[in-house]
C-alpha cells in the first residue's frame, strides 16, 4: 500500500464530471489496485476512489504541476489529481489479511444459508464456503440451476460497504474464465434503502434472511428481489 499526503485538486472524467479543488488530502493507493481520496472530516468513506482494476500514470505539466492519471482498466474513467506539494509519500507491505472474523449470528447464518442453498432458488448448489480470493474469502460461491457461478456476501445488516465489497469480489472472480460470468448476491437480515438501490444499479440481487426461518422456527423464506 501506499500512503500520500499531498495538497492538490481532484477531477472525475467520466460519465458525469466531479471536481475537488486544491486542499490538502490522503490518498491511498492499495495492493488491490483500487485507489482513494480522503479528507480529515469524513470518516472512513473517501471523497472519490476508482475500483481495480486501474492504472496509475505519473506526469509533468508545463508549469511544474505534477499529475497523477488513474485510469479505469475496463470503464476508461479517470482520476486525475493534479498535486501542488507532497508532504508525506510512504508505502508499506501489510501482507495477506487473514478478513473479518464475523460475530456468532452472522457466522451461523452463513452456515445455516450453505446447509440450505435452495433457499435462493430452485436448482441452487454450494462450491464452497469462505471460497479464497486474492482479497479475501467469499462468504458463499455457488451454482444457480443454470449451472452459472454466483457469488454470495452475507452481513447481519446489509450497508453499502458490503455492497462495494461483494463488487470488488465480482470484479475479480470474473476475471477466471472457469468461474465467469459471476453475478452477485447481497444476502443480510436487513438491508439499507441506499445499499440496496447500490446493488441493484450494479446487477446484484438483494436477499433479506430470516435468521428463524432458516433455524426452521418460521416457515418464511427469503426474498429475492
Amino acid at each position: 500500500m501506499r500512503l500520500v499526503i499531498a495538497r492538490c485538486s481532484v477531477d472525475y472524467v467520466g460519465r458525469l464530471t466531479a471536481h475537488l479543488p486544491m486542499a490538502p488530502r490522503l490518498i491511498l493507493m492499495k495492493a488491490d489496485g483500487s485507489v482513494s481520496i480522503h479528507a480529515d472530516d469524513r470518516a472512513f468513506k473517501p471523497l472519490n476512489w476508482m475500483n481495480p482494476p486501474c492504472t496509475v500514470r505519473e506526469s509533468v505539466n508545463d508549469d511544474g504541476t505534477a499529475v497523477w492519471t488513474v485510469t479505469h482498466g475496463k470503464s476508461g474513467e479517470k482520476l486525475v489529481l493534479s498535486i501542488e506539494e507532497v508532504t508525506h509519500d510512504s508505502s508499506h507491505e501489510l501482507g495477506v489479511d487473514p478478513g473479518l472474523q464475523k460475530d456468532g449470528v452472522e457466522a451461523h447464518l452463513q452456515e445455516l444459508l450453505a446447509e440450505h442453498i435452495t433457499t435462493l432458488g430452485e436448482g441452487y448448489s454450494l462450491i464452497r464456503r469462505e471460497f479464497p480470493t486474492a482479497i479475501g474469502p467469499v462468504d458463499i460461491l455457488c451454482r444457480d440451476g443454470g449451472g452459472a457461478t454466483v457469488a454470495v456476501e452475507l452481513k447481519r445488516r446489509g450497508d453499502i460497504d458490503g455492497v462495494e465489497q461483494l463488487t470488488r469480489y465480482l470484479e475479480l472472480l470474473n476475471r477466471d474464465p472457469a468461474l465467469k460470468p459471476v453475478s452477485g448476491v447481497f444476502a443480510a437480515q436487513e438491508i439499507k434503502p441506499q445499499a440496496r438501490v447500490l446493488a441493484t444499479d450494479r446487477g446484484i440481487s438483494c436477499v433479506t434472511l430470516d435468521y428463524d426461518a432458516l433455524r426452521g422456527i418460521e416457515p418464511d423464506t427469503p426474498r429475492l428481489f
